[in-house]
């Protein structure tokens, strides 16, 4: 069973997108689907998605250019197309964004077997979640929400923890301010981006003794872990 795996859907035919969903389902898969390309990027914004299946032909915003838009916030994420389309060039406009490509019609045994390939190359990364990450000097403890150095314990909130990892992912790389938002407080709101100022301002605080750390505004865009 794939426990813990939560799967985007990005499919405009109604039946089509509710077959795909009860198949997935029923082997252990999360499934959220969108009939939209708009619905779909607002739910990867918002949820935690390990994987997304895309069609390319959907109203209001079209398969490409949704992955285009979740490869500018999330460059790991898998991204596989569904598509009737077999033509080179969509092949490889698909393959330069994602990671696979099926043409429909396609068995369920088939898109199962692409998605654990996938996942088996993917998820080993994301199980770092589950163990100590170093951080200059410092041990963050992703389950237990704490920070350790020098055996000094500094616990976190959870929304620190989830803040802090964001970061972590994205080290040395643009962490974009409505992203964290959405993924983190569920709408980019003035007042929900105060608060996440509030807690980057806690976090600085807590790795001011190992100068090598810093936080950093990258102005009118997000924010960056540096070390």
């Amino acid at each position: 069973m794939n426990t813990n795996v939560t799967i985007l859907l990005a499919e405009d035919d109604v039946n089509l997108g509710k077959v795909l969903t009860l198949n997935l389902e029923a082997v252990g898969y999360t499934v959220h689907h969108a009939g939209n390309g708009e619905t779909a990027y607002e739910i990867f914004c918002t949820s935690d998605i390990d994987i997304c299946l895309i069609d390319v032909m959907m109203p209001l915003k079209d398969g490409f250019t949704l992955a285009r838009e979740i490869r500018k916030l999330d460059k790991k994420t898998p991204i596989v197309f569904l598509t009737a389309k077999n033509m080179n060039e969509d092949v490889l406009e698909g393959l330069s964004i994602g990671d696979d490509y099926i043409t429909k019609p396609f068995s369920m045994e088939v898109l199962q077997a692409r998605l654990q390939a996938l996942l088996r190359r993917t998820m080993p990364e994301n199980t770092e979640q589950h163990q100590t990450i170093k951080i200059g000097n410092f041990s963050f403890e992703v389950d237990h929400q704490r920070l350790w150095i020098n055996g000094e314990e500094k616990k976190l909130t959870t929304r620190e923890t989830e803040l802090l990892l964001m970061l972590v992912n994205k080290k040395n790389d643009l962490l974009e301010r409505g992203y964290a938002l959405k993924k983190i407080w569920g709408d980019d709101s003035y007042y929900n981006a105060r608060s996440m100022d509030v807690y980057l301002t806690k976090l600085r605080k807590l790795f001011a003794s190992d100068p090598n750390i810093q936080i950093i505004n990258v102005h009118g865009l997000g924010f960056k872990l540096v070390m």
